[in-house]
């Protein structure tokens, strides 16, 4: 835990530094000019009640976005006041991907972004991410391109970048669907040939996965999904999804959780099912003061005691 918060204060610093190193105040303020435009485009997008208006703000946004990373080193400023897009860095600070959607009237969605690499000199280099949902036919079984996209809004980053041929980052993503259906998704992106492809036949030990470039959950817009992912154990958790009658299995809008897990562990580079997994929270300072009742009272008081001390 020291070890993990230690590098967390590091990598702070050293993003701070590096900020204040290659910009100026000048420029400083012109990031911060463009995140306060930003902010005001990204409240129309989710809130608006005119879709017209909602993608114009969206196309707007992508301009003054564009603008704003076009400023030398803008790699290292945080964004961090913009609350209505998900922006994430890869924990080895090669990349960092901005995505966002625009809600359709009919509950439906599209989702834009953008990968801004963290190139040499400050310089911008980027790959825009098109989203193509609705004409990819086959999303599971087809490698994609940042042209060619199965647009989502990643939350997490991933790196698996040791001991494999190809490095890779897996992808946790929220894909909102129709007025019906939730999607979540988990894709593997990696770098080939100027390109950000999107798609690799990782996954092993489930019949429904195996030699599928991505996977893709769908679960009624009434539930909610739990799809985290575990450092300590290399493992990506996840509900387990389940109709709630069998008359209903080939209706994946209705399905839900059924309150047990399964996971996907990282294991030499692929990633191996494991059903029926058990999770349990990790251990922390508040765990003395759980009252047993099988042990007596006396005990249980000294400790809180003990804690507050």
């Amino acid at each position: 835990m020291r070890r993990c918060c230690f590098f967390l204060a590091v990598t702070l610093l050293t993003g701070l530094y590096s900020l204040g190193q290659s910009s100026t105040p000048k420029r400083l303020e012109t990031l911060a000019q463009y995140q306060d435009s930003l902010k005001v485009l990204g409240f129309n997008i989710v809130n608006n009640p005119s879709e017209p208006e909602r993608y114009n703000a969206s196309y707007t946004f992508i301009k003054t976005l564009i603008g704003a990373l076009r400023m030398p080193n803008s790699f290292n400023y945080p964004f961090d006041s913009l609350k209505t897009i998900t922006i994430q860095k890869s924990p080895d600070h090669r990349f960092r991907i901005f995505s966002w959607h625009v809600m359709n009237n009919d509950g439906s969605y599209r989702y834009y972004g953008t990968i801004q690499m963290n190139a040499p000199a400050g310089k911008l280099q980027m790959f825009p991410l098109v989203d193509h949902t609705a004409d990819i036919k086959k999303p599971q079984d087809t490698v994609l391109t940042n042209d060619r996209w199965y647009g989502a809004q990643y939350y997490r980053i991933i790196p698996v970048t040791y001991n494999v041929k190809v490095p890779y980052y897996i992808l946790l993503g929220w894909k909102g669907n129709t007025v019906k259906s939730t999607k979540k998704v988990i894709d593997i992106l990696y770098f080939k040939d100027n390109k950000a492809c999107f798609g690799m036949p990782l996954f092993d030990g489930n019949k429904d996965w195996q030699g599928k470039q991505r996977v893709v959950f769908e679960y009624s817009r009434q539930a909610s999904m739990m799809l985290n992912y575990l450092p300590k154990e290399e493992m990506i958790v996840f509900d387990h999804l389940a109709a709630p009658d069998p008359a209903m299995q080939s209706n994946q809008e209705a399905w839900g959780p059924d309150l047990s897990y399964d996971g996907l562990k990282l294991d030499r580079g692929r990633l191996k099912f494991r059903d029926n997994i058990v999770l349990k929270n990790s251990p922390s300072a508040s765990d003395d003061l759980y009252i047993d009742p099988k042990k007596p009272q006396k005990e249980t008081i000294n400790r809180m005691k003990e804690s507050q001390q």
